[in-house]
């Protein structure tokens, strides 16, 4: 009788330890799923730091590649709406990535109509999305310099207009924006810039937009859109451009691409 006393809720115990495991696990797992979806940083964490690597190593192929090949295998070749939407597709079923995405893009998309620029500027090409987005929306005789300081990117962005069948509106600079903003005027001939949509490193807007100023590539109406200004954010950018009585800012709340999580696009308008 001693025996089957110690052996009967030894064997509760060692039963009930798996399954409260397996609850934890469980709801570890749901909190995680709840924060991905809401908390930019746990987001970026998964995504950038955690399935993205292990994917990248289980298929010795890098995520931008894998976009691309989406591209090529599902989207039609010379229609530049067809290749964002494929894109969105993508981003938003399989695998998150930086674009400006779907949401926010419209707010591109109407800024750009309504600029109707004749030159204009993108810092930080990436996979070429905003790239084709922009490109598809520019008058004829119009162009579009898009530039990316990541070789790789560059090279998938590259086969990305191409595909999208608007390389004759985009030329892609590859190097870094502080190198290249100086050389706009002399070596890409360029007077002034209509419109510059600023999607690179963060810490860069505020720096480059001074560098834009100090070159005289901003004329009175220049219009500036700047993407991801509250996740992962641009306060220094912010600051800079809403204090400074040479723009005039509209904020446009929106949220992370493919994600609930808050974010927003703030359009600067140069005064002169």
């Amino acid at each position: 009788m001693l025996e089957m006393g110690i052996s009967i809720p030894s064997m509760l115990e060692s039963s009930s330890v798996p399954l409260f495991t397996v609850f934890i696990l469980l709801f570890i797992l749901l909190l995680f799923v709840v924060l991905i979806k809401k908390n930019g940083t746990a987001a970026l964490i998964w995504n950038e730091m955690i399935r993205e690597k292990v994917t990248n190593f289980i298929m010795n192929q890098s995520k931008e590649q894998r976009i691309l090949n989406f591209v090529l295998q599902n989207a039609v070749r010379g229609d530049p709406r067809s290749v964002v939407d494929t894109i969105d597709k993508y981003c938003s079923q399989k695998e998150w990535a930086m674009n400006v995405g779907n949401e926010k893009g419209l707010i591109l998309d109407k800024t750009v109509e309504e600029v109707n620029p004749s030159v204009a500027l993108e810092l930080g090409s990436y996979c070429g999305y905003s790239a084709v987005r922009i490109a598809r929306l520019l008058k004829a005789g119009a162009r579009l310099l898009t530039v990316e300081f990541n070789p790789q990117f560059a090279a998938i962005a590259r086969q990305m207009i191409e595909f999208a069948g608007v390389q004759d509106k985009v030329k892609l600079l590859e190097g870094p924006s502080e190198e290249i903003i100086p050389q706009l005027k002399k070596k890409y001939e360029v007077d002034t810039l209509d419109f510059v949509f600023l999607d690179h490193w963060k810490d860069r807007y505020r720096p480059d937009t001074i560098l834009l100023q100090e070159c005289n590539l901003l004329r009175k109406g220049s219009v500036l859109l700047a993407d991801n200004v509250i996740f992962p954010g641009a306060p220094d950018f912010l600051a800079y451009v809403r204090n400074s009585p040479r723009f005039q800012c509209t904020n446009y709340p929106s949220h992370l691409e493919y994600m609930q999580v808050e974010d927003a696009v703030e359009k600067a308008v140069f005064l002169g």
